[in-house]
C-alpha cells in the first residue's frame, strides 16, 4: 500500500514506474480523494471548534439570563452539518484505501523492463544438468512407478491438482522440509513458528493476497467469523508484528515456517496440470525478514543465498533470474527467481521466489521501528521460498533418476531417510 501523499509528489515519475508493470495510475483521481478528504478534515475541524464556541456562549448566556433559542438552533445544525461531513469524510476515506490498495508496488529500476518471464535477465547459472544416456521419466511415471505417489487416489478424495505420497515418498517429503529448516534455523539464523493455517481478511490484506487475489484464495469459516486458507506461510509471519512498533535493537527479524499452501490456482487450468509443479495443496518452507528499508537490499541477495544453499545441499542444477518489472508480483519491488532444471522438459522451472517488498506491506500491515530520535517508521519486509516441497521432490526424481528407474537420493539426505537409494519397486536401500 502506498502513501497518497507520496504518489502525488512523485508525480510523473510514479505513473512512469507503474507504467513498467503495466499499471495506469490516474493521478487526477488520486489527487482529488486526497483533496476532498483534506478539505473534509479542515472543514469538520472549523465546525467542531464553532459548536465548542456556541456550547460556551450558551452557558454564559444562560448563567446571564439572555436568549438562548437562536444559539440551541444554531448548536443544532452544526451537529448536523458535522455528521453530514463525517459521513462524506467515511465515504472519500473508503474510496481513497480502495484505490490505494489496488496500486501494485512501484517496482525498482534495478528490474529489467517487459512484461513476461521472457524478459527475466538470467544472473547466474550453478550445477550441470544431467545428461542421461537414455530418455529420462518425468517425476509422476518414477514416483507412480515406484508406488510411493498416488494421483488417482488423491482425485478420488479431492479432485485433480492434489497428490499422495507414501511409504519412502511421504519419508522424503518430511525429510525435505527438515532439511530445509535445519539450513534455516542452524545455518542462517531463522526462528522457526508453527502459524495458523486460517487467517482473517485483515491478515490477507496485510502482505497483499486481499482485495486483488481473493479469486485465487479458499474461504472458509465459522459461524460469522470469515477465515481463509493461507497461499503461502508468509502471510502468518509478515502479519506476526501486525499494528506494533519493533525496537530497533531486535532488526533484523529472521522467521520461518514449514506450512500447507492453498492456493485455488484461478486462470491456469491447462498449464502444469500433471504431477507436483502446480497443486492446490502443497508444503513450503518460508523464510522472512524484517530490517530497517536501509538493509532491503543487501538482504535481499543474502535470502537469494539462503534459498540457494538448499538446492546446494541436494546438488541439483539450477539458475537464478531477475524477473521484468512487468512480471514482478504485485507487492513486490523486486524478484530474483531459482529455477531448478526439469529433465522431462528440457527446461528450468521456478521453484522459488525471493522478493523486496520495501515498506508496502508494512504500510498495509502497520509493521514499525523506530528511526532517528525514537520516530516510529515503516520497516522493510522480503520473503522466499526455501523450499517448496513438492517442486523439490519432482526435481530431485528426475535429476537423480538411473536408467533403471531406481532413484539415488544426495548424500546430505542420509542422516534423515537412513537410506540412499530408492529402487525400482519403491523401497529403501542404503
Amino acid at each position: 500500500m502506498h502513501d497518497a501523499r507520496a504518489l502525488i509528489e512523485m508525480g510523473a515519475e510514479a505513473v512512469r514506474r507503474l507504467a513498467r508493470r503495466g499499471y495506469s495510475l490516474d493521478l487526477s483521481e488520486l489527487e482529488s480523494l486526497q483533496s476532498r478528504r483534506n478539505q473534509n478534515i479542515r472543514s469538520a475541524d472549523e465546525l467542531r471548534a464553532e459548536s465548542k464556541r456556541v456550547a460556551s456562549e450558551v452557558q454564559q448566556t444562560d448563567k446571564q439570563g439572555g436568549d438562548i433559542s437562536k444559539l440551541k438552533e444554531r448548536a443544532r445544525e452544526l451537529k448536523d452539518e458535522i455528521r453530514e461531513i463525517e459521513a462524506g469524510q467515511v465515504q472519500v476515506e473508503e474510496q481513497l484505501r480502495d484505490l490505494l490498495l489496488s496500486i501494485p508496488n512501484l517496482p525498482d529500476d534495478a528490474a529489467p523492463d517487459g512484461d513476461s518471464e521472457d524478459f527475466a535477465v538470467e544472473v547466474r547459472r550453478v550445477g550441470t544438468p544431467p545428461a542421461f544416456p537414455f530418455e529420462p521419466k518425468d517425476h509422476v511415471d518414477l514416483g507412480e512407478g515406484m508406488g510411493i505417489l498416488d494421483f488417482a487416489r488423491a482425485t478420488k478424495l479431492s479432485g485433480p491438482r492434489f497428490a499422495v505420497s507414501r511409504g519412502v515418498g511421504a519419508a522424503l517429503e518430511r525429510a525435505l522440509a527438515t532439511l530445509f529448516l535445519d539450513l534455516h534455523t542452524r545455518r542462517h539464523g531463522y526462528i522457526e513458528h508453527a502459524v495458523p493455517y486460517l487467517v482473517t481478511r485483515k491478515t490477507m490484506t496485510g502482505t497483499g493476497q486481499l482485495p486483488k487475489f481473493e479469486e485465487d484464495l479458499f474461504k472458509t469459516g465459522v459461524a460469522d467469523r470469515e477465515l481463509f486458507l493461507i497461499p503461502t506461510a508468509e502471510v502468518p509471519l509478515t502479519n506476526l508484528y501486525a499494528d506494533e512498533i519493533i525496537p530497533p535493537a531486535e532488526l533484523p527479524l529472521a522467521l520461518t515456517a514449514h506450512t500447507p499452501c492453498f492456493r485455488s490456482e484461478a486462470g491456469s487450468y491447462g498449464r502444469d496440470t500433471r504431477g507436483l509443479i502446480r497443486q492446490h495443496q502443497f508444503a513450503k518452507v518460508e523464510i522472512v525478514q524484517m530490517v530497517d528499508p536501509a538493509d532491503a537490499d543487501p538482504t535481499l541477495e543474502t535470502m537469494v543465498g539462503h534459498a540457494e544453499a538448499c538446492l546446494k545441499e541436494l546438488g541439483l542444477a539450477y539458475r537464478v533470474v531477475k524477473l521484468a518489472a512487468g512480471d514482478t508480483g504485485f507487492s513486490a519491488q523486486l524478484t530474483y527467481d531459482i529455477e531448478v532444471w526439469i529433465p522431462s522438459q528440457n527446461t528450468y522451472r521456478e521453484i522459488s521466489s525471493i522478493s523486496n517488498f520495501g515498506t508496502f506491506q508494512a504500510r498495509r500491515a502497520n509493521i514499525r521501528t523506530r528511526g532517528e530520535g525514537g520516530k516510529p517508521k515503516l520497516v522493510a519486509t522480503l520473503n522466499g521460498s526455501g523450499l517448496p516441497v513438492g517442486r523439490t521432490l519432482a526435481a530431485l526424481f528426475e535429476q537423480c533418476q538411473q536408467q533403471d528407474g531406481s532413484i539415488v537420493l544426495p548424500e546430505s539426505l542420509v542422516p534423515y531417510l537412513g537410506f540412499r537409494r530408492v529402487s525400482v519397486g519403491g523401497k529403501p536401500e542404503a
